[in-house]
């Protein structure tokens, strides 16, 4: 009786770990499948505002935004792209709060001065620590920017896959443009219901893809944009022209991942190139100020630093072709 009591034991635990690891996963595939756009509007959350929230029209009310909107615009465009909730000037508060510790992680290792002075060493070691977190934080943005934009490109063809297969079924193209949008994760899906939502506001579609293509930086998501443009004026099987649009994509993405395995070796080394020196500089304003500003006297210092700076340049423009091509 001892026995079979062990058995029912290890059979009812054995079942209720399946049971508990079946909600688990079942719902974290519900929830990965679910993009942010249909999530928010599941929470409630008014359509105009859900819109609002993730195109970003609303004005600044920043300085920089009052002073400079088309910069402001462009920086706005760019964290969209990076797919930040935040705007540009709360970013920047990040940044200036994270060089502010650097600055302080750097004067507890400050060595003293012998030469310039306290102050203009510490004002170097304010500057290294400036550096490196502005660098940082660019570093951060065009990662998430990349990351996600390479995430809507793969995910476009499968778009395209269901956007031409309920063309086909009869179904309209905003209709099926509806279909894919709850179909698709982010950030696809949130976009595709993006442009359904600026259409059922009264936008055109052709201004609403254009939108798109704007907002998401691709030129895969242009030419979509550009089809369908052209079959709006022209007429013609739009079914058909997007599915050969799908076969081209597919093929361009072909060739893109075979260029990048071949020049993914270069591309790290300018990468390394480019970054390496700016932190080390900044990391030695940062801790050791006294490396440079003892040198500040010397006659060839500044002549040094101009024709470095010129080589670095050159350098760097070098790089970049050699690098990033066009094909």
């Amino acid at each position: 009786m001892v026995a079979i009591a062990y058995v029912f034991a290890f059979l009812a635990a054995v079942l209720m770990v399946q049971a508990i690891s079946g909600l688990v996963f079942s719902n974290r595939d519900r929830v990965m499948r679910v993009n942010r756009r249909l999530t928010m509007l599941d929470a409630g959350v008014p359509r105009e505002k859900v819109f609002e929230a993730l195109v970003r029209r609303k004005p600044g009310t920043s300085a920089i935004s009052l002073s400079a909107p088309d910069l402001y615009q462009k920086f706005l465009l760019y964290f969209r792209q990076a797919g930040l909730e935040m705007s540009p000037a709360r970013f920047g508060v990040f940044v200036a709060i994270a060089g502010v510790f650097i600055c302080v992680a750097g004067a507890t290792v400050l060595t003293s001065a012998t030469k310039g002075g306290v102050a203009l060493n510490l004002l170097m070691s304010i500057l290294g620590g400036v550096v490196l977190a502005i660098t940082g934080g660019a570093f951060v943005l065009s990662y998430l920017r990349t990351k996600r934009l390479r995430r809507l490109e793969e995910q476009l063809p499968l778009a395209l896959e269901v956007v031409v297969r309920a063309l086909r079924a009869g179904h309209p193209l905003i209709m099926a443009m509806k279909l894919a949008a709850e179909e698709m994760g982010d950030p696809l899906g949130s976009e595709f219901g993006l442009i359904v939502d600026e259409n059922n506001y009264g936008l055109e579609f052709r201004q609403a893809l254009e939108n798109f293509a704007e907002r998401s930086g691709s030129e895969y998501v242009r030419f979509f944009a550009v089809s369908v443009a052209i079959q709006s004026e022209t007429g013609g099987n739009l079914a058909e022209i997007l599915a050969n649009l799908n076969k081209v994509i597919r093929d361009q993405q072909t060739l893109h991942l075979r260029v990048a395995a071949l020049a993914s070796e270069g591309k790290m080394s300018a990468t390394v190139l480019t970054a390496l020196p700016v932190v080390l500089i900044s990391y030695l304003l940062l801790t050791q100020p006294t490396f440079y500003t003892s040198k500040f006297d010397d006659p060839i210092f500044w002549p040094t630093v101009g024709v470095t700076m010129g080589i670095y340049a050159v350098g760097q423009i070098m790089i970049n072709r050699m690098v990033n091509f066009k094909y």
